[in-house]
């Protein structure tokens, strides 16, 4: 098995790049932008809730969901409609 040597400038061209990812990932993330279509997993990640309340919500018709072949499908665009529907304002 050849062996290679990895440079000072190796690194420094490594961590360049990655640190380019990084900054990549979290723009895309700052600037709200969703799939169009989330699975139950990534829906309960971004609205921090269980299983069992995401269940609820598709029961009893909050959120409308799509089923394709057992996995089960929610619109981007519907969440941010059901988030901005049931906002909270309190005047004090």
């Amino acid at each position: 098995m050849p062996t290679s040597i990895i440079t000072t400038d190796d690194l420094r061209d490594f961590k360049m790049e990655l640190l380019d990812d990084i900054k990549k990932l979290l723009t895309n993330q700052t600037s709200g932008k969703l799939k169009k279509y989330l699975k139950s997993s990534e829906v309960m990640a971004l609205l921090q809730i269980s299983p069992g309340t995401l269940q609820n919500l598709r029961i009893n018709g909050t959120l409308p969901y799509t089923k394709v072949g057992g996995i089960i499908f929610y619109d981007s665009d519907e969440i941010q409609k059901v988030m901005i529907e049931n906002r909270v304002h309190n005047n004090f």
